[in-house]
């Protein structure tokens, strides 16, 4: 019989995919999976739950968690020679990349996409702090998701987020910064830097048509501008147009970026060390069940033969 571990956040969002925990291992159970429990009991736990499953060759994880637990298990696999098809009910705040592979937070559909069984390879992104799935970013507001307290996100869920930001509205950093990249070199002063491996970025789209399988990132920078930073942001996030004045995007599979601001680096959602930063994507390194919706989307690079993986 296949094996499939339930790796758990049982503190994340609102603790309502613990109270189901039955009824998921009862559906999992009857597509033929002998199912192990595992619930995380502190940080980074998720990290080592998945490296034992590889170890042990298990044929499916079913995650639930947020955006970062989803990041643990990411780093849990991505040096693995073999790696588990990953199943996911999202169950976090924001939860952009389940958004993304258009995967609900409603148990019952989740269940149903799962049982769906439409998976895919997606790529993954090494950083100089870790491997990431979704995002790393620098500056202005991306500190939101870990400052917020989790007593105001339990009773307010994503507008606790909003909160916080409005703090923010008043304190726009300026970042000097260079990026060598695929095609050159950006070199300036910058409040926000993403690079983003996603559609959605804190909630928003930041990236109309984004691929997910191609072996590039899109990397996001918004040049500093005394008092108009902020309506920048508000067109971009809100309206995502193809131009705006001091915004710059492109695609790249690889990129270093040399700061030495204080500010702290976002890793899908959690915080990492500030100062320089390197990245290189992973192509199609993940195994995941999406929407079958978001394939002719977000997904146009997938390999023929799924001989050549070692899953």
């Amino acid at each position: 019989m296949r094996k499939c571990w339930i790796i758990y956040n049982p503190v994340s969002g609102k603790k309502k995919f613990q109270e189901a925990l039955n009824i998921v291992r009862s559906r999992i159970k009857q597509l033929g999976y002998e199912i192990t429990i595992k619930p995380t009991e502190r940080q980074r736990h998720a990290v080592d739950l998945v490296k034992e499953a590889c170890i042990e060759k298990i044929d499916m994880l079913l995650i639930s968690g947020g955006d970062g637990t989803m990041n643990e298990v990411i780093n849990g696999l991505a040096e693995s020679s073999y790696k588990p098809k990953i199943a996911y009910i999202p169950s976090g705040t924001a939860c952009d990349i389940a958004k993304t592979l258009g995967i609900p937070k409603d148990i019952e559909k989740a269940l149903k996409i799962i049982e769906n069984d439409h998976a895919v390879y997606m790529d993954i992104v090494k950083s100089s702090h870790g491997y990431f799935m979704y995002v790393t970013a620098i500056g202005n507001y991306v500190d939101i998701s870990y400052v917020t307290q989790t007593k105001l996100k339990k009773i307010f869920g994503y507008g606790a987020y909003l909160f916080t930001g409005i703090k923010e509205f008043f304190t726009i950093p300026m970042i000097k910064t260079e990026i060598i990249h695929d095609h050159g070199k950006l070199k300036g002063y910058y409040s926000l830097m993403l690079v983003v491996n996603s559609k959605r970025v804190a909630g928003f789209n930041i990236i109309s048509k984004p691929l997910l399988d191609d072996g590039k990132v899109d990397i996001v920078v918004y040049r500093y501008i005394p008092l108009i930073n902020n309506i920048i942001y508000f067109f971009s996030f809100f309206f995502n147009p193809r131009w705006l004045p001091g915004v710059q995007k492109i695609q790249t599979t690889h990129a270093k970026i040399y700061t030495e601001h204080h500010r702290k680096w976002n890793i899908d959602g959690e915080a990492a060390d500030s100062g320089n930063q390197e990245v290189k994507v992973i192509p199609q390194h993940v195994k995941i069940i999406v929407n079958e919706k978001k394939t002719k989307k977000y997904f146009k690079h997938q390999p023929s033969n799924e001989d050549k993986y070692e899953y």
